[in-house]
């Protein structure tokens, strides 16, 4: 069955190695007859959740603030599995990702006692080093306390500068995560 994908890109490089794997990704879903869509959040004016606990009330423009986020929401509501993309800063996610993400609360307020839609998710993640340890506790908890289900890593290390990524056999990886998608 194909599945619907929302693709949140944190990474500021347009370009960059975050990007191909994300490409890769894509045209390995894509070949397997599932939609893709990515949302560049370096590109998009999304404000930080303000806490105010005030979303909720419009469930087609959830949240109170409104920024470029109204543009992920619908696609977001519809998805069936979400990827969270970014290149390690600091040991975690870019903070690009992490905005955007808070924000989604909003859609969990439009529900009865707060419970957010149920998804399934991956995560692709390029970096300098190899230590995604913080970044993995963070998203396995994550999954368990929203309630997802875990699809899939790809974890690229060893890929700084732009264009480091070509020809690494992470990208094939990433291509056939999307491919073999069920």
């Amino acid at each position: 069955m194909a599945k619907k994908i929302v693709i949140l890109n944190g990474s500021p490089r347009a370009k960059g190695n975050t990007a191909e794997l994300i490409r890769s990704f894509t045209e390995g879903a894509e070949s397997a007859g599932h939609t893709v869509v990515c949302f560049d959040l370096q590109k998009m004016n999304i404000h930080p959740c303000l806490g105010c606990c005030g979303g909720g009330k419009n469930p087609d423009s959830p949240c109170v603030q409104k920024d470029d986020m109204d543009k992920i929401y619908p696609a977001y509501k519809e998805a069936d599995m979400v990827v969270l993309a970014s290149p390690l800063y600091y040991w975690t996610i870019s903070g690009q990702l992490k905005c955007a993400f808070d924000r989604l609360f909003a859609v969990a307020e439009c529900n009865e006692n707060l419970a957010n839609p149920q998804k399934e998710c991956a995560l692709l993640m390029a970096a300098e080093g190899n230590g995604y340890e913080e970044t993995l506790y963070w998203y396995d908890r994550l999954m368990k306390h929203l309630g997802w289900t875990d699809k899939g890593k790809v974890l690229c290390g060893g890929v700084f500068n732009v264009g480091d990524i070509k020809g690494n056999p992470k990208l094939k990886e990433a291509f056939n995560f999307g491919k073999k998608l069920k």
